[in-house]
């Protein structure tokens, strides 16, 4: 697929934006299976609860499982896309925030392929890009695995955070980020109930609704899927230290 139409030229390489990648049909029948997921699937943190489909990546290697059918479909439409190389996605993470909640600058780490994709469903977000190379960070620093059920990096609490640029990610979009986004920056969602949009939201003329500097928006719950592929799988019981 060409993306050039919807890559976001306002930030270094490379963010592509696709509005309503999914439909509302879609939307709304994943918000429907998520509701339904039976509470002790969910690892509950403090901001935010999340569910690992396909396995839980660990240096080891991530122990395959198979993905729900209704989940399948769009990891399917991913592969479709091909932004994986020759490789195809094996991993979902399903995280829910409520109005309010957020999650610290991290990087998704090394044990995924240098590409991510995530579908917003249910609310809009604003998703905040700090410069890695800029900022004193400490990109080894990582959540305990019991936590976070998933091998993230996270900025600390202390350290400066200057935000670079941010995007307006809208509900039924697609975003994906690779190259120096993967590589260089940190993301994160501040804990906020609302937003007033400003002139560092860097793709204003990719989406799909008309927004201008000062617009205030109102946080609902927001359900993402963030599809990835994890290299380093085994089908094998791993002993985990």
């Amino acid at each position: 697929m060409d993306f050039s139409d919807f890559q976001i030229r306002r930030c270094p390489a490379t963010a592509i934006y696709i509005p309503n990648f999914i439909t509302s049909g879609d939307e709304q029948r994943i918000l429907s299976h998520i509701e339904r997921t039976p509470k002790p699937k969910w690892t509950q943190l403090l901001n935010r609860r999340l569910i690992n489909y396909g396995g839980i990546p660990h240096p080891n290697g991530m122990l395959a499982e198979k993905i729900p059918d209704w989940l399948q479909v769009y990891v399917d439409k991913i592969n479709n896309l091909n932004i994986f190389g020759t490789h195809n996605a094996n991993h979902v993470l399903v995280n829910e925030y409520l109005s309010g909640q957020g999650i610290m600058p991290h990087t998704d780490g090394p044990l995924f392929h240098p590409t991510i994709s995530t579908i917003t469903c249910g609310s809009y977000t604003v998703l905040e890009f700090i410069d890695g190379r800029v900022n004193t960070l400490d990109h080894t620093e990582t959540g305990p695995q019991e936590e976070t059920n998933n091998i993230e990096s996270f900025q600390p609490e202390s350290s400066p955070r200057e935000t670079a640029f941010k995007i307006l990610l809208e509900p039924r979009s697609l975003l994906i980020l690779k190259d120096s986004l993967y590589r260089d920056y940190l993301h994160a969602i501040n804990e906020f109930k609302e937003d007033t949009l400003c002139d560092k939201i860097c793709n204003y003329e990719n989406c799909e609704t008309t927004h201008k500097m000062g617009d205030i928006l109102k946080r609902g719950t927001r359900i993402s899927l963030t599809i990835r592929h994890v290299p380093k799988t085994t089908k094998m019981k791993l002993k985990f230290c």
